[in-house]
């Protein structure tokens, strides 16, 4: 996490006077606007890895910052609807308002997984357009990061030529590390997991890995004993290679229920900063992938 700040600090340094002023809500969305555009903007981050993104405090800093912003990018699909709202309202600042061209929610331009074709609450904090967890699938990236050029073009034409050039080179390097990826991943197709919440389906949907239950009952309700002692008593059936859980995730459940399996408890990273190694996008997925082929024999 440290590393990322520093760029990120880096960059704010050496941008431009009239570079754009970015507000990220999540790490990930940050990382991909620098990749894309360099020193043309200056990029503040609400969010640390060991934050949970369904909740944040509308601190006056984080204010002051969508204020100022040219762009505000999101991930949407309602992650963040319990902050998100309240944050832009309080900013007064009507370029970065749902439906100007200074707002931008990722998960929009991907398929999602996991909708619901009831909506009741009594499911837990289940999100209408489905699983909002969009970036952990490398080709959800892709297409985000294309959207994202021509809305930085948009918002900054004098520079659409840096914005085109740096996807292309961005898209280069992310496609072969994508192959990379992919075939590293072929052992790993069938890896039974449990995750903590539903952080990672887009994650196994990818690598195929086997989610065969998750810790909390319901989405965003933490466990209770009972729930935990049916899970154990499942998953002593069929046990998983590992309890997979974010960095910002109550690590009691998920350590109660490895202990009693005698499984690992699996800290992915999640998002950049969540492990030492991951500074960004690319270093994201290689740890997420070494971590995982550790659990192998």
């Amino acid at each position: 996490m440290r590393a990322l700040v520093a760029a990120l600090v880096l960059s704010f340094l050496s941008a431009p006077v009239d570079a754009l002023e970015v507000f990220a809500c999540e790490p990930e969305w940050g990382a991909l606007v620098s990749e894309l555009a360099g020193e043309q903007a200056r990029v503040t981050v609400a969010l640390t890895a060991f934050q949970d993104p369904h909740r944040l405090q509308a601190r006056p800093s984080l204010i002051a910052s969508t204020r100022r912003a040219d762009l505000v990018i999101c991930t949407g699909a309602e992650l963040e609807v319990g902050w998100l709202p309240l944050l832009l309202r309080r900013s007064g600042n009507p370029n970065v308002r749902p439906g100007a061209a200074g707002y931008f929610l990722a998960a929009d331009y991907v398929r999602k997984l996991e909708v619901p074709t009831r909506l009741d609450r009594s499911q837990g904090d289940i999100h209408p357009q489905g699983n909002p967890h969009v970036h952990l699938n490398p080709h959800n990236i892709t297409r985000i990061a294309r959207k994202l050029a021509q809305r930085l073009a948009e918002l900054d034409p004098m520079n659409a030529d840096v914005y085109e050039q740096r996807l292309d080179d961005f898209v280069e390097r992310w496609h072969a590390a994508i192959v990379v990826w992919e075939n590293r991943a072929r052992r790993l197709e069938g890896l039974i997991i449990v995750p903590h919440h539903r952080s990672f389906t887009y994650l196994a949907d990818w690598l195929g890995l086997d989610v065969i239950a998750t810790v909390e009952a319901k989405p965003g309700i933490p466990p209770s004993g009972a729930h935990l002692s049916r899970l154990l008593e499942k998953l002593n059936v069929v046990a998983p290679a590992a309890v997979v859980r974010t960095p910002y995730a109550n690590e009691k459940p998920t350590t109660w229920l490895a202990e009693r399996l005698d499984t690992p408890v699996l800290v992915l990273p999640y998002t950049i900063g969540g492990h030492e190694d991951v500074t960004d996008l690319f270093t994201l997925f290689d740890t997420t992938l070494t971590l995982l082929e550790n659990l192998q024999p």
